[in-house]
């Protein structure tokens, strides 16, 4: 089964983090998608561009309203991705625990439908 990992993470939290810091955790980071690449189970996987860029898209009576940003009072904002392919929900969330963002925000686990929806 896949799942996407949905990182959440805070900028101004990374950004109040010591040279030292920052170098640890890119460090696990590296050391993860090493771990992951090797075993087979990382599928891919991207960091976004800072949320000041995004759009998000509503239809509401039929009309497209776009407004700036994921969301208007959200400080947490998605970050990356990973899509990992696993024997087992419980390792999709060992992997999610491990990921070094999950210390201090969120990492968000989800199956990944079959494109035919017919798996939920």
């Amino acid at each position: 089964m896949k799942y996407l990992l949905a990182i959440h993470n805070n900028p101004a939290t990374y950004e109040a983090f010591s040279e030292q810091e920052r170098e640890e955790l890119f460090g696990d980071v590296d050391r993860i998608m090493k771990e992951l690449t090797e075993s087979g189970e990382l599928i891919g996987g991207q960091a976004l561009a800072d949320s000041s860029t995004t759009k998000t898209v509503r239809v509401r009576d039929g009309a497209a309203v776009v407004t700036d940003g994921p969301f208007a009072e959200a400080k947490e904002q998605l970050g990356g991705y990973l899509i990992v392919e696993c024997d087992s929900e419980e390792r999709a969330v060992e992997i999610a625990a491990s990921w070094p963002d999950a210390r201090h925000f969120a990492v968000e686990v989800r199956a990944i439908m079959h494109t035919s929806g017919a798996e939920m």
